[in-house]
């Protein structure tokens, strides 16, 4: 292929930004729940709020304003209230609950019942529309990771760069297609660690071919993506239906193949249900770490804490503090580091980095990667069987996590996993 048909078919790929909920089409209205209001005198707004708040809060809908102030016709401001939730088939009065009801005998208020919006606004645009119903509160997220609100096209070429890399680590030369995972440290856009699926024997790659678990220590520089894509171009020779044959390998689109396959391996071959791509990625990048700095954290005497314990995706990477009056040769170290990190600078597990999948993680995956602390996930083509950040479950969203990373998808052709036989 040549170079120009190469850069038209890097213009076929883009990055797509999967927020924490699927978003509602502008034509698409958007769920809402029955309420029961009234308009009250603004006189008494706080003393009713107040007591409403006591009575009847409104805990899983927290973006929903209780007061609703409408400008009539000649200036006059009119206030409405929310007094409870409703039923959501029932749209009789005597429906409220009792206390509420009583409040309301005894401010003479006139209950109607209107509708609110259910689900929090995930965009302004959603939350221009909501408020066209009721009022609504908007809260952009809270943290700031790169790629949310776009990439430069330096930051897009790094991006497909290190995609490619991961299609590329995904074919294995029998025509079969796994899942893989390669960590990057973007701050100095270098491959920390990179592994296929190994649930199988067969799956772990020989003394012949790269194994990033073999080799901890290897930090690829990406300044120029040639030395990390082994090939320029890729084959466009497969279909839709040859593409599903020749990924049934891929851990995390069936989690469960593991268990039906048991029966047909040969006798000599071994398995693993737990060694998805990601999992074996974190190990090595594990592995790594213990090789790198192999005075630290093996010894029990040694001073560790870390900075800032709790987790903020927008904070850069956490860095352990330690004790070197314990460590005897630092200059050692020093070598060691060299290159990669230096002592100052250690890594709190994966925070900090990104990790590419080709395929969408599962659940089991994906929360390794929140206990790693990954910072952005990219992953190439969707999970619809068991996908865990956006096609099935959106693990992102999920508020009651105490980490929480962006994920980006890398549209890209569906012929790129083809391999060429």
């Amino acid at each position: 292929m040549k170079k120009n048909d190469t850069d038209r078919d890097r213009d076929r790929w883009q990055i797509l930004h999967i927020p924490d909920k699927p978003p509602i089409p502008p034509n698409q209205q958007q769920p809402t729940v029955n309420v029961f209001a009234s308009i009250i005198d603004p006189k008494l707004a706080n003393t009713l709020i107040r007591r409403l708040n006591q009575i009847a809060p409104l805990e899983n809908f927290r973006h929903v304003k209780r007061i609703c102030k409408k400008q009539l016709e000649g200036g006059k401001i009119e206030l409405l209230v929310i007094l409870c939730l409703a039923s959501e088939n029932d749209n009789h009065l005597d429906t409220m609950q009792h206390d509420v009801r009583e409040l309301v005998n005894s401010y003479q208020l006139s209950a109607f019942i209107t509708k609110v919006c259910k689900f929090p606004a995930s965009s302004k645009e959603e939350w221009e529309e909501q408020c066209k119903l009721w009022p609504t509160s908007y809260h952009p997220p809270t943290y700031n990771i790169d790629g949310i609100t776009g990439f430069n096209e330096e930051d897009s070429q790094s991006v497909f760069s290190f995609m490619r890399f991961a299609v590329e680590l995904a074919k294995s030369g029998d025509g079969s297609v796994t899942n893989a995972a390669v960590i990057v440290d973007p701050s100095v856009k270098q491959v920390i660690a990179s592994a296929r699926d190994e649930i199988c024997s067969w799956n772990i790659p020989t003394n012949n071919q790269t194994s990033s678990f073999k080799q901890p220590d290897t930090c690829i520089s990406h300044s120029n993506s040639n030395r990390i894509i082994t090939h320029d171009t890729l084959p466009s020779n497969g279909s839709t239906s040859e593409l599903k044959q020749l990924c049934t390998g891929a851990s995390c689109l069936y989690p469960w193949r593991w268990s039906e396959q048991e029966l047909y391996m040969p006798k000599s071959s071994c398995w693993h249900p737990l060694r998805h791509a990601a999992i074996v990625a974190i190990e090595s990048s594990a592995a790594r770490d213990k090789q790198l700095f192999p005075d630290l954290g093996d010894n029990e005497d040694k001073s560790f804490e870390l900075d800032h314990v709790h987790s903020s995706t927008s904070s850069p990477a956490k860095r352990q503090k330690f004790n070197l009056e314990n460590v005897e040769d630092t200059e050692k170290l020093d070598t060691l580091t060299e290159g990669c990190h230096s002592v100052a600078a250690r890594p709190y597990l994966c925070t900090g980095y990104d990790i590419y999948l080709v395929w969408e993680p599962c659940i089991m995956c994906a929360m390794a990667l929140v206990h790693q602390r990954i910072r952005r996930i990219f992953y190439a083509f969707p999970n619809p069987n068991a996908g865990a950040l956006g096609s099935v479950h959106r693990l992102q969203g999920e508020k009651s996590l105490n980490h929480h990373y962006a994920v980006f998808r890398v549209l890209l052709p569906e012929e790129v996993l083809s391999v060429e036989l």
